[in-house]
C-alpha cells in the first residue's frame, strides 16, 4: 500500500503558474507515476506520466506548458504548470499503480480565473 498526499493547488489568473506535488509514504523509485485531472461536468483525464526512468508523456492539451518530474529520494512527484487558462481548472490526483490495486491522492484543486 503507499498514501499519496497532493499540495500546491490554488486560485491563479490566466497566464499564471503553480507547481503541484505529490509526496508518498513509501519508495516510488520503481512505479510509474501520473498525474490526472477531472475538471467539472468532464471524465478524469490523464495529464502526464513519468516512468522509472525519467521518460514523460502528456496530454495534447497541456504539453508544452505542464511538466511532470520525480525526487525518488524524497518520494514525490512535480506538476509544474505554466501559462496557466481557464479550461485548466480541474482538481488534480496524483496515482500510482501497485498491481493489482490503484492508488488515488485526496486531489488538490486549481482554479484559474479569466
Amino acid at each position: 500500500q503507499v498514501q499519496l498526499v497532493e499540495s500546491g493547488g490554488g486560485l491563479v489568473q490566466a497566464g499564471g503558474s503553480l507547481r503541484l506535488s505529490c509526496a508518498a509514504s513509501r519508495s516510488i523509485r520503481l512505479y510509474v507515476m501520473n498525474w490526472y485531472r477531472r475538471a467539472p461536468g468532464k471524465e478524469r483525464e490523464l495529464v502526464a506520466r513519468i516512468t522509472t526512468g525519467g521518460d514523460t508523456n502528456y496530454a495534447g492539451s497541456v504539453k508544452g506548458r505542464f511538466t511532470i518530474s520525480r525526487d525518488n529520494a524524497k518520494n514525490t512527484v512535480y506538476l509544474q504548470m505554466n501559462n496557466l487558462k481557464p479550461d485548466d481548472t480541474a482538481v488534480y490526483y496524483c496515482n500510482v499503480d501497485l498491481y493489482p490495486s490503484r492508488y488515488w491522492g485526496q486531489g488538490t484543486q486549481v482554479t484559474v480565473s479569466s
